[in-house]
C-alpha cells in the first residue's frame, strides 16, 4: 500500500522512500519484535517494536484499540519476508498478505499496487443479474490454480455464467483443502498461485463480463497456525460454537478484533476488486452487540462500493430462515443482498431421493416445494423436528431474488459420506428437470462446478493436515460422523486419494455435452423471459407429481411443467409456444413462452 491507503490498517504497510510501517494489534504482548529479512538474507535483522500507548511515543490521546497497537518503520520492499516475536514464539503477522512458507512460516511483504489491472470501466453486477457458480480452486482444474481456471472463464461466459463464487482461497495449512479452516485471513493460498494469480483471474473474468465473488469465514478461525490468541483476545469463552470458543465481536477486547474482521472485509474488495462476499455459516457468528458485526459488515461494504463507484453484493450462509438478514437496517434488519436458502434445496433433494435423514426428515410435505418456490422460506416459524424447535420468520415482503437456491452446492456433496453428486443420486431426466425449476425460478441460482454437464466425480471432504494430533482427529472424526456404514466406505479426509478423486474431469461425451446444452438452453430463456418479467412466480401441483410453475406469478410469460416418475400430460392453451423439453426416465419437461411475446 502506498501513502494514500487508509492508515488505521495494519500489516506491512509500504511508504514512499522505499520504508515500511509495520503495524501489528497486541494488547496482550509484553514486547513484540520485528524479525526482518531483507534481499534474502539468511539471518534476520531484528528490530524492537513500540506500542503506540506507551509514554515515550509521545500520542497520549490515542483510543484503547490505536494504544494497543505496536508500530516500527524501516526500509524494506516487496518480496522481503518478516515475523514477529511474541513471547516465545517467531509467528506470522495476523494481517499477512502471502505466507509463501506457509502457515507458520515467515511473510512476504506485498505491494498490491504493482498489479496492472484493466477494469477500470467494470463496476459490478446488480443481485437481480446473478447466476452463481461456485467453485473450489483446487479442484476446478487439473493443476488446481487460479492461472488455469482462467482458461476455463470463456465457458462460464459462454454457459450464462454472471458470477463466480470462489471458495476460500485465505491461507490454510497444507497444499489441498476446503478451506473453511484457513488461518491466514489476508493472505491468499500459495498452492492456488498466491495473491498475484488471484488478482489475474479476478482480472480477466471481469474483461469477459464475469463478477467474482469470494467465501469469507468469520464464525471461526482454523487450528493449525492460528497464532492469533499470541496478539490478543481474538477468542472469548463467553459464546460457544461448533468449533468451540467463539471469535470475540462482543467481549472485553472485542473492538481490535471486530476492526481486523471488518477490515479484512474490505481489504478483499479494495485489493481484489472483488464483486461480492458470501459470509459462512453466519448463524455460529455470536455476537450481541447493539450493532451486529454482519451488519457492521453490509453497511460498510457498501459504503465503499459506493465510493468506488462500483456494485458489490454481501451475501450470508445460514440455515436460520431468519428475513433480519435481507431487511433493511432501518427495518431492524442487517441489510445484507441475499441468503443461502436452502429450502428449495432439501424439499426437491427428498421428493426425488427419498432420503430423510437428519435435516431431511422435515421435508416430506410436497407442499414445501412450492412454498420454497412460490415465497422463499418453506419454514416461516413451524416446528421444525430436526432442531425440536420452531424454524423460520414469515417471508412476507422479502423479494424472491434475495433468495439463493441450488440443487447442489458443497455442502450437499461433500458433507455426505461419500461426496456423491446428483449424477449418482437421480437419473439423468431427474437432474435435467431439477434443473430447470433451478434456472426458470425467479430467485437467485447457484451452480456448483461440473453440475451444468453432469460431472460423475465425486467432491469428497479432504484436508492436509501436518500436525499428527489434527491428522488423526480429522479422519477419525469422519468415520465417527457416518458410523453406520463400513469404515471402507469413508474416504479418508487425509488420504491423497480423496482429493485427487474430487477433481473436476470437464468431460466431454456426448451425454456431457447434452446437458451441457440444457443447462445453456434453460440460462438463455432465463435472461430472455425470467429477467425481463417481475420476480414472482407462481407453482403448483396439477396432477400427482406433475408441478407447474408460472413466471411471473400474475400474467405469466413463462410456463414449466414438469412431471416427477410419470407421464407429462399437461398442454396449454394455443396462446403458447414450446421453447423446450426433456423426457428421460420418466421425468418430463416441457418450457412454454406466451405467443405474444415472440
Amino acid at each position: 500500500m502506498k501513502a494514500d491507503a487508509k492508515q488505521d490498517l495494519n500489516g506491512a504497510i509500504l511508504l514512499d522512500g522505499g520504508r515500511v510501517e509495520f503495524r501489528v494489534w497486541a494488547p496482550t504482548a509484553n514486547r513484540v519484535t520485528l524479525k526482518l529479512w531483507r534481499n534474502g538474507q539468511t539471518a534476520p535483522e531484528q528490530f524492537q517494536m513500540r506500542r503506540l500507548g506507551s509514554a515515550d511515543f509521545g500520542m497520549p490521546d490515542l483510543d484503547e484499540q490505536d494504544a494497543d497497537t505496536w508500530m516500527l518503520t524501516t526500509s524494506a520492499s516487496p518480496g522481503d519476508l518478516y515475523q514477529y516475536a511474541v513471547g516465545e514464539l517467531s509467528v506470522p503477522d495476523p494481517v499477512s498478505r502471502h505466507l509463501p512458507e506457509g502457515v507458520h512460516g515467515r511473510t512476504e511483504i506485498v505491494d498490491p499496487s504493482r498489479f496492472q489491472w484493466t477494469d477500470q470501466d467494470w463496476r459490478g453486477l446488480p443481485l437481480e443479474q446473478y447466476v452463481i457458480y461456485e467453485l473450489h480452486v483446487g479442484t476446478f482444474t487439473r493443476s488446481g490454480t487460479f492461472d488455469s481456471a482462467i482458461d476455463r472463464l470463456d465457458h462460464l461466459r459462454d454457459l450464462g455464467i454472471t458470477a463466480i463464487e470462489v471458495m476460500p482461497v485465505n491461507a490454510f495449512p497444507g497444499k489441498h483443502n476446503w478451506g473453511y479452516d484457513g488461518v491466514g485471513l489476508y493472505a491468499v493460498q500459495t498452492s492456488y498461485g498466491g495473491p498475484e494469480a488471484f488478482r489475474r483471474f479476478v482480472d480477466e473474468a471481469h474483461r469477459r463480463g464475469l463478477a467474482v465473488m469470494l467465501d469469507v469465514v468469520y464464525n471461526h478461525f482454523g487450528n493449525e497456525g492460528n497464532y492469533l490468541t499470541q496478539f490478543g483476545p481474538y477468542l472469548t469463552e463467553k459464546h460457544q460454537t461448533p468449533w468451540g470458543n467463539a471469535v470475540n465481536y462482543d467481549d472485553e477486547g472485542s473492538d481490535g478484533v471486530r476492526s481486523f474482521i471488518m477490515e479484512n472485509a474490505l481489504h478483499w474488495i479494495r485489493e481484489y476488486h472483488l464483486d461480492g462476499l458470501r459470509l459462512d455459516a453466519t448463524q455460529t457468528i455470536k455476537d450481541d452487540s447493539e450493532v451486529h458485526i454482519i451488519r457492521e459488515i453490509a453497511e460498510s461494504v457498501h459504503e465503499l462500493a459506493r465510493d468506488l463507484h462500483r456494485t458489490v453484493v454481501v451475501t450470508c450462509e445460514t440455515d436460520e430462515n431468519d428475513s433480519k438478514y435481507v431487511q433493511p437496517v432501518g427495518k431492524g434488519g442487517f441489510g445484507v443482498d441475499a441468503v443461502w436458502s436452502d429450502d428449495f434445496h432439501h424439499a426437491l433433494h427428498v421428493l426425488l431421493t427419498r432420503e430423510f435423514a437428519g435435516y431431511y426428515q422435515d421435508f416430506d410435505d410436497p407442499k414445501l416445494l412450492l412454498r420454497a418456490l412460490n415465497e422463499g422460506f418453506a419454514f416461516q416459524g413451524e416446528h421444525f423436528k430436526f432442531w425440536k424447535e420452531r424454524r423460520g420468520t414469515p417471508a412476507a415482503g422479502i423479494p424472491l431474488p434475495t433468495n439463493i437456491i441450488c440443487i447442489q452446492n458443497h455442502d450437499q456433496i461433500g458433507n455426505r459420506a461419500k461426496g456423491e453428486r446428483l449424477s449418482a443420486l437421480v437419473p439423468r431426466g431427474a437432474h435435467k428437470m431439477m434443473a430447470s425449476l433451478l434456472l426458470l425460478a425467479p430467485h437467485t441460482p447457484l451452480i456448483f462446478q461440473g453440475e451444468e454437464y453432469g460431472e460423475e466425480n465425486p467432491f469428497q471432504f479432504f484436508t492436509d493436515y501436518g500436525d499428527p494430533v489434527l491428522q488423526n482427529a480429522v479422519s477419525e472424526g469422519r468415520r465417527s460422523e457416518f458410523k453406520d456404514l463400513d469404515f471402507s466406505e469413508v474416504p479418508d479426509p487425509q488420504d491423497i486419494e480423496t482429493f485427487e478423486r474430487s477433481r473436476q474431469t470437464w468431460a466431454t461425451e456426448d451425454r456431457h455435452i447434452e446437458m451441457l446444452n440444457w443447462y445453456k438452453k434453460l440460462l438463455s430463456i432465463r435472461r430472455e423471459i425470467v429477467l425481463q418479467s417481475d420476480r414472482t412466480c407462481h407453482a403448483e401441483w396439477i396432477y400427482d407429481r406433475t408441478l407447474n410453475l408460472q413466471v411471473p406469478a400474475e400474467n405469466p410469460k413463462l410456463l414449466l411443467s414438469a412431471a416427477m416418475g410419470c407421464e407429462l400430460r399437461f398442454e396449454p392453451g394455443a396462446d403458447w409456444e414450446l421453447l423446450a423439453d426433456s423426457n428421460e426416465d420418466d421425468f418430463g419437461v416441457k418450457i412454454w413462452r406466451r405467443a405474444s411475446l415472440s
